[in-house]
């Protein structure tokens, strides 16, 4: 066999099986996503694990989980996927069709960085569509890996999930503690963050990037259990249950500034200055973008440049 091919027993739809059984962590819910029947997905790993020679795959309860050989395996398959992606959208590109920059924004840069850039872009003399993707870390990480989106604008992700990833740091910004501004804590001074415990609090879900960083707080600051804790990534229902509830909203600042600007919602007096962190633009490592990407990453660099 030639070096430069690689074992013409796997096929485009072993990757393809592999990479949706590790996203949807099991055979059958892979199966109902990739259109395909359950012994259908389970051939294709059989195949790929024998032409192979290593196990991908251990079984953890009713989970599928990868192997130490699937880790590695999982960032060649997800970067071939996304190189022949963009291939294809390159060509598309080319065949007359208008170009399309697909993201993923996190919470703490949809309400204005994101905005502000998509705005500024739309402009500009490479201006094409966009595809903005929201939600947590985890589902967006996700979505970069396997080339669905080019890049991802929000906080640094934890090093623990960076590898086959760049980072570039824009700016960094801090937690604050918003509530309406008639709560009864509203205008209390040097509060400590116990304070929070008699109310509902708002919570990034599990797996959020500032999750790690709020819980460190609350412990730091002895808080004991929450009366009532909700879990949200949703900057629209975070904010109109703050509006008219006494709820406590961790957030990132930048997401309620057009509230504190305008009255609508205030911040507690608390430090929270231990969650100060990076926010920025996360890429697949060696992406080479074209033009209307390129430009987009730059208005993104304009604005936060103009905060």
């Amino acid at each position: 066999m030639p070096p430069s091919l690689i074992d013409p027993r796997i096929k485009l739809r072993h990757i393809s099986c592999f990479l949706e059984v590790n996203r949807q962590g099991g055979v059958v819910a892979a199966g109902l996503a990739l259109g395909l029947s359950q012994p259908a997905v389970s051939k294709a790993l059989a195949e790929l694990e024998d032409a192979l020679g290593v196990a991908l795959f251990n079984r953890t309860g009713r989970k599928l989980v990868l192997t130490e050989a699937g880790q590695t395996f999982l960032r060649y398959a997800n970067a071939s996927v996304a190189a022949l992606r963009q291939g294809v959208d390159t060509l598309a590109g080319q065949g007359g069709e208008s170009g399309l920059v697909r993201l993923g924004a996190l919470p703490t840069v949809e309400v204005e960085v994101v905005p502000q850039a998509v705005a500024r872009f739309a402009k500009s003399p490479l201006g094409t569509r966009v595809h903005v993707e929201s939600g947590p870390s985890p589902h967006l990480l996700s979505l970069l890996r396997s080339g669905s989106i080019d890049l991802v604008v929000g906080r640094m992700p934890h090093p623990d999930v960076m590898s086959g990833l760049v980072f570039e740091h824009l700016y960094s910004e801090d937690l604050v503690l918003a509530v309406r501004p008639d709560h009864p804590l509203a205008k209390a001074i040097d509060l400590q963050l116990r304070v929070v415990e008699g109310f509902p609090v708002l919570m990034p879900p599990r797996g959020a990037i500032i999750r790690p960083i709020v819980e460190a707080l609350l412990v730091a600051a002895a808080v004991g259990p929450l009366a009532h804790e909700i879990e949200t990534v949703s900057n629209s229902f975070g904010r109109a249950y703050t509006l008219f509830t006494d709820a406590v909203w961790i957030i990132s600042r930048s997401v309620v500034a057009a509230d504190l600007k305008n009255g609508d919602l205030v911040t507690l007096n608390a430090d929270l200055s231990a969650s100060h962190g990076p926010v920025g633009i996360t890429i697949r490592a060696g992406t080479e973008f074209d033009l209307p990407t390129s430009a987009f990453i730059d208005a993104v660099r304009a604005v936060v440049a103009e905060r």
